[in-house]
């Protein structure tokens, strides 16, 4: 008798932007490319949701933000306490070298091209 394939659960993906539409922006783009979504508004809210949680595949964070840290310093406290977690960081004003983010991240400049962050998304952590 063969066993049914059940399908994998859809990746999740930890959204931390301060600005509500542009963090509504972001969500719509990842559960456009077939992911859950959680969301944060800062660095303090997504380290207590990564703590309380051990299925985020992917911190999509902007980089200036409010708070104890901003999200280059999340991005690399994220990378230290939980290395499988992929990270892309987001800034308006800001220009990253690849040399100062955590390595296999990715860093994009504002405005987002949807279809451009979809498919940097599926790269990282797979297909749905």
């Amino acid at each position: 008798m063969m066993v049914p394939d059940h399908p994998a659960p859809p990746a999740v993906v930890l959204v931390v932007e301060d600005e509500m539409l542009l963090r509504m922006r972001a969500v719509d783009m990842v559960e456009d490319a077939g992911y859950t979504s959680v969301q944060a508004v800062d660095a303090d809210e997504a380290v207590t949701i990564l703590e309380s949680r051990s299925d985020i595949a992917l911190l999509f964070t902007d980089i200036q933000m409010p708070g104890s840290m901003d999200g280059l310093k999340l991005a690399h406290a994220v990378h230290e306490r939980w290395p499988p977690i992929k990270i892309i960081l987001v800034s308006g004003q800001l220009k990253l070298a690849d040399i100062e983010i955590p390595a296999n991240s990715r860093f994009f400049g504002k405005p987002l091209e949807a279809n451009i962050m979809i498919a940097q998304m599926q790269s990282m952590i797979g297909h749905v």
